[in-house]
């Protein structure tokens, strides 16, 4: 099955126009904010290396916020100047970034880890090498890049930022999956590897199953010989949502009103009881999570969607000798943990580029970002995850 990519009309990436584009590391943002203008003389800069640290990227369009709270209401889109590239910056113009949770709750000021305000939107991205600062090695203009460990500020036509930042990608990459590969599909990755040695034969249990984490921890857990047993909400056109789930590998797909029962164990036909499950929801989902889970097993739990706490009863502790873990991917996003992590990172590009990772996004050009952001809060209904294209 071929990804499933939603594009609305005039996604596709394309060069920036002259009057678009970053932000100046002289001045703080707040002044910047308060004195941009467009009339502002725009310095011009050609794709070459830069030879002199005073060279600047052109000016640049950014999603700005200058006081944590709703998304909708305190972002907005401003012109700010370039950015002085020094001898190790690398200057990026922006592809692609996708509107996360995280991303949301970074606005909001809820997440542990936010970059302080006034700040720029967007934590993960691709983009193509602009410019290239004197000193920089191993990266050439025209290169694709993701920032590795992810950086805030990348819901911007250009960004500058040191070399270390910068990851180079192949570029037969889908650049969409690029834009979108650490948040979720490494979480996926570092679920499955770092609770519980899975063999061949055995089971997984996740709610959420959804997700673009559910849709990548079917598909790396089938590509390990492990069988996936899935959760859903009840929705219309639950039958479809089943159907693309055990297209992408999923060996079972329940609804939650198909869990009403006193067996549900006797749902699994041919599968083993499984060894790790996986939440992102809590409440209700959780619990049945634990429910499928055989003695000794484990429950990670990631997200709580449902804002709901875990239950967990007695009995399940003493007599299942059940374990409750939680993961954070943040702690393998430091610059410490980049060297590890980026043969990861391209392990899951590699399995895009064979098309055994795949997930639904819709892609939404930056103009429009305001409607992509009401997708992302939930306005819509259930939608695909919105990629932004600049």
């Amino acid at each position: 099955m071929k990804s499933q990519v939603l594009r609305t009309k005039h996604s596709t990436p394309t060069p920036p126009m002259a009057a678009t584009a970053p932000w100046n590391r002289l001045y703080t943002l707040k002044s910047l904010l308060s004195t941009t203008t467009s009339t502002q003389r725009r310095t011009p800069v050609l794709g070459v290396r830069a030879l002199s640290s005073a060279l600047m990227s052109p000016p640049s369009k950014a999603v700005v916020y200058e006081q944590h709270g709703p998304p909708d209401e305190v972002t907005r889109v401003v012109e700010v100047p370039g950015v002085e590239v020094k001898e190790n910056d690398v200057c990026v113009r922006m592809m692609a970034s996708p509107i996360n949770p995280s991303d949301i709750n970074r606005i909001q000021g809820v997440y542990p880890v936010r970059p302080p305000v006034p700040a720029v939107g967007g934590y993960e991205g691709v983009g193509e090498v602009h410019l290239v600062g004197s000193a920089v090695k191993g990266l050439a203009v025209g290169d694709w890049v993701i920032s590795s460990p992810p950086s805030s500020g990348l819901w911007q036509t250009y960004v500058v930022k040191d070399q270390s930042v910068w990851h180079k990608v192949d570029k037969d990459t889908p650049f969409e999956y690029a834009a979108t590969v650490i948040v979720n599909p490494l979480t996926a990755l570092r679920m499955l590897e770092d609770f519980v040695k899975l063999n061949p034969g055995d089971a997984i249990v996740q709610n959420g199953a959804t997700s673009i984490v559910g849709q990548c921890i079917i598909q790396l857990a089938r590509i390990q010989g492990v069988h996936s047993i899935n959760l859903i909400r009840d929705r219309a056109g639950a039958d479809e949502v089943k159907e693309n789930l055990k297209k992408l590998g999923a060996d079972e797909v329940f609804t939650e009103s198909q869990l009403q029962v006193k067996n549900l164990k006797g749902l699994l036909t041919n599968l083993p009881e499984p060894v790790v499950g996986f939440n992102c929801v809590g409440g209700n989902a959780a619990s049945s999570v634990l429910k499928f889970l055989r003695n000794g097993g484990t429950m990670v739990t990631y997200g709580g969607m449902s804002k709901q706490p875990i239950t967990v009863s007695t009995s399940s502790f003493i007599f299942k000798e059940l374990s409750l873990k939680g993961f954070w991917l943040q702690k393998w996003l430091t610059s410490e943990k980049a060297a590890e992590c980026r043969p990861m990172i391209d392990h899951l590009l590699s399995l895009v580029r064979t098309e055994k990772l795949k997930y639904e996004m819709e892609l939404v050009p930056f103009d429009d970002f305001s409607t992509a952001l009401d997708k992302a809060l939930g306005k819509m209904g259930s939608q695909p995850k919105q990629v932004i294209t600049f």
